[in-house]
């Protein structure tokens, strides 16, 4: 049942009576420009297969309802082709949901608080892999308060990646108790339960990466938008593939800092002279929009915001190979295979997309993220950056005072047109 398309957007996501001070969304439900419920099921034939076109353009004209945002996003993350039908994808979320259920499994037998509604708030484990016995180390989801860690007692050593995996645990449930506690929906244990449980999961199928600081806020609004865990999960999963390269450290390099010099590289050619200014004060590494990048904006917009945000993003960099690139060995079908190859309409693609294809950018090994134009987009709206930062202190007092002021449609708008505007310069060259 689809609610009133009338209603605010802040009405979707509740928050709680005394976190009166937290910034409104600005995004407004539009009769004509936001993908509504009605117009999405339009764009579906009687097979399933959905004209992704219309959807887009949909979408970057005036975002997504609320009410449809969970099932439009695993389209835009890439977890269903628009070209298969309603029964091929509904095969797909059953694999996918037994799949998650086996690595569910896998960690449950290594840790039991995986899958029991107890959320790890303090080590479990040193880091030799011997067992801390501490009944205070638990946070209750399911509040039966005799919790306990004697899972180890009488076993084997632990091998290294059990180990650096046990350790991550207790840091997942600080990081889950931190998340979006203004919100009504994570004060049921239950909610907050399903967050720690999916990130424990991704934590151990992603040894490259394991667990992060941050990956907490960009799973939460999965875990709000679609009610099954395995297909949050999923949706959290498809997520990941775009920005775990951020997460990636290496004792020379922290991932995120390849962005920050695309960031510094495109600030000098479209405003040398904030560059410069920035470079004077010592903000030359750019460090200052690490969050920015980590979280995608979600400090620096309201809930509700932050997914308008997203979907816009999505839909302007959308690529019709992104299933194809994304695909399980062994579960894509023959209608999936054999379309491989062939000539797409550039209406299939986003805007952002057609303007690096026009460009003759798209076979580029890297192309850039409209991440990284979002940001320049900010820095360059921000006057008081060359106006009154006389430090690195000013530069990053003035970039927190845009905490819930930062307007997403307008810093999409900004973001395509010092795109364009660099691709003009970057052709020049």
């Amino acid at each position: 049942m689809w609610r009133n398309t009338e209603a605010p957007a802040d009405s979707f996501y509740e928050v709680r009576p005394e976190c009166s001070d937290i910034p409104k969304s600005k995004f407004k439900i539009r009769a004509g420009k936001t993908l509504s419920a009605r117009r999405w099921q339009a764009a579906f034939s009687p097979e399933g297969h959905l004209d992704i076109a219309s959807v887009l353009s949909r979408i970057q004209r005036g975002g997504v309802h609320p009410s449809i945002r969970g099932e439009v996003w695993e389209f835009l993350l890439g977890c269903f082709d628009p070209k298969s039908t309603f029964e091929e994808r509904e095969q797909l979320r059953q694999h996918r949901r037994v799949q998650y259920a086996r690595w569910k499994e896998e960690c449950r037998q290594r840790d039991s608080h995986v899958g029991s509604g107890k959320i790890i708030t303090a080590p479990i484990i040193t880091e030799d892999g011997e067992p801390i016995q501490d009944p205070l180390v638990l946070m209750e989801a399911t509040s039966n308060g005799n919790a306990e860690n004697n899972e180890h007692r009488d076993q084997a050593p632990l091998d290294k990646e059990i180990i650096e995996w046990k350790l991550t645990l207790h840091q997942i449930g600080l990081d889950v108790l931190r998340t979006d506690r203004t919100l009504v929906f994570y004060e049921k244990q239950e909610n907050l339960a399903k967050l720690w449980d999916i990130l424990a999961v991704y934590a151990w199928i992603d040894k490259d990466v394991g667990y992060c600081q941050g990956m907490s806020d960009l799973c939460s609004p999965m875990i709000i938008l679609l009610e099954d865990e395995a297909d949050a999960f999923w949706c959290f999963e498809r997520l990941m593939r775009r920005l775990r390269g951020n997460f990636r450290c290496t004792e020379k390099s922290v991932g995120v800092e390849n962005q920050l010099q695309i960031l510094a590289s495109i600030t000098q050619v479209l405003d040398p002279k904030l560059h410069q200014h920035l470079e004077t004060l010592g903000g030359g590494d750019y460090l200052f929009a690490f969050r920015m990048f980590m979280v995608l904006f979600r400090r620096e917009l309201s809930f509700g915001d932050s997914l308008y945000l997203w979907e816009m993003m999505w839909a302007l960099e959308y690529d019709p190979d992104i299933f194809s690139m994304y695909e399980e060995p062994g579960v894509a079908t023959e209608k999936n295979e054999g379309s491989k190859g062939k000539v797409k309409s550039t209406r299939q693609f986003g805007k952002y997309e057609r303007e690096n294809m026009k460009n003759g950018c798209k076979s580029s090994e890297a192309p850039l993220p409209i991440t990284v134009f979002l940001v320049a987009s900010v820095l360059k709206d921000k006057s008081a950056l060359m106006q009154e930062a006389r430090g690195l202190d000013d530069v990053v007092k003035i970039l927190n005072d845009i905490t819930g002021n930062l307007d997403a449609k307008k810093a999409c708008s900004g973001a395509m047109k010092l795109h364009k505007k660099y691709l003009k310069k970057a052709k020049k060259t």
